[in-house]
């Protein structure tokens, strides 16, 4: 991943991402910048103020009851992080320097150990959204689904998953104790931490079915799965199965990448802000697989990008959608760099599917649904691909 973090992207995973992490940003400015760009991009910038007489009250009534020391700073702090949690929105979150620092490491590829899992918010808790193969996670025994109720005994309530992610995270070889819930009941792993093995693009033939498999969308990924779908038509493939679960999201420049394989010149995504500029997007790029049956399969961690596709494959008719409803999430995010080395992360924009519909909450609801059960990873069986494959062999 380049360091460079470019002005003409946005932020659009999912909460995430990967204890690994993949942090998805396009679009990164100064505040002065920021108001002054902002309105040209759609972007409503407000300047307005904060009547902080009732803040300062509380302050001065702190100071002169409060029976111990207090750490003015702390306060401050305190006072920009419940700022941003009443808006209750799990996306919009404020990073301390600290926080602010791991995050812009986690953009410079500057990862560093993990455990090689996907980390998201469920019901307003931290969870895993997917482990990644042949990597410590999996080894160790954690699951898609485990809530994480706590990190090196540290609960972690209330927290999202960049705060997760930082906590879990660590030098090659040190070892992180995981509080979990699994099933309604408690579970404690420890895991070492390692190098992380992920690539965004992995692919199988079977028979010939080609099986691509997309983990992440990052700026490489729509020329990835161009040379693997080419490399596998060359070996035969005659079908074909895309695999975004467990697929967070990622750059939003990618989706019309990836669905310009099947689509020629078709919208794939209208972005809209709320001051009403919209943007739309439209398929990009040779036609690779156009004509070609094909099946989607996708979970409850296929969220934002992988979602943007799956709705422009559905829309158009050119997939057939399996296994679960995905996340649901239909909102872009945004960097904003403030004083200090601190940053805030917030929600700008609404996208929205072809036919016009928002899958904030809601998710795409697959047209054959097929479940995996803890017995079917246990058991080595994947029903939801076994589907995936009978749906493009079908006449």
């Amino acid at each position: 991943m380049e360091k460079k973090v470019e002005l003409s992207r946005v932020y659009f995973g999912v909460v995430v991402l990967l204890v690994l992490v993949v942090g998805f940003v396009l679009g990164t400015r100064s505040n002065q910048l920021f108001a002054l760009v902002g309105p040209v991009f759609g972007v409503r910038v407000e300047t307005g103020t904060l009547d902080d007489e009732s803040l300062q009250t509380v302050y001065q009534s702190l100071k002169t009851h409060y029976n111990g020391k207090i750490d003015d700073a702390a306060l401050i702090e305190g006072a920009k992080q419940g700022m941003v949690a009443a808006i209750d929105d799990p996306y919009t979150v404020y990073f301390n320097k600290k926080d602010a620092d791991e995050f812009n490491k986690q953009l410079s590829g500057e990862i560093g150990g993990g455990i090689g899992a996907e980390i998201g918010v469920r019901n307003n808790r931290p969870a895993v959204i997917r482990t990644l193969p042949d990597n410590p996670a999996e080894k160790a025994g954690l699951h898609a689904g485990d809530i994480i109720a706590g990190v090196n005994d540290e609960p972690s309530d209330g927290w999202d998953a960049e705060r997760t992610v930082t906590a879990i995270r660590g030098e090659v070889g040190t070892t992180v104790k995981l509080s979990l819930i699994r099933d309604k009941q408690p579970l404690e792993l420890t895991i070492t931490r390692d190098e992380i093995n992920n690539p965004s693009v992995s692919s199988d033939l079977k028979n010939d079915v080609g099986i691509v498999t997309i983990n992440r969308f990052d700026q490489e990924t729509v020329e990835l799965v161009r040379k693997t779908v080419a490399d596998l038509q060359t070996r035969g493939m005659k079908k074909m199965v895309l695999d975004m679960r467990g697929n967070g999201g990622g750059y939003l420049d990618a989706a019309p990448g990836v669905a310009g394989m099947w689509l020629k010149d078709k919208l794939v995504v209208s972005v809209k802000a709320n001051s009403g500029g919209e943007q739309k997007l439209i398929s990009e790029g040779a036609t690779l697989l156009a004509g070609v049956k094909t099946a989607v399969v996708v979970n409850a961690g296929s969220a934002s990008a992988t979602e943007i596709v799956t709705a422009a494959l559905k829309h158009y008719k050119v997939a057939t959608i399996v296994g679960e409803k995905t996340f649901g999430k239909g909102t872009v995010q945004e960097l904003i760099p403030l004083a200090n080395g601190t940053m805030l992360k917030v929600t700008i924009k609404r996208w929205y599917t072809p036919s016009g519909g928002n899958v904030n909450k809601n998710g795409i609801k697959p047209d054959i649904e097929v479940g995996l059960t803890q017995a079917d990873l246990d058991g080595g069986t994947d029903p939801q691909l076994d589907a995936a494959i009978k749906s493009v062999n079908q006449p």
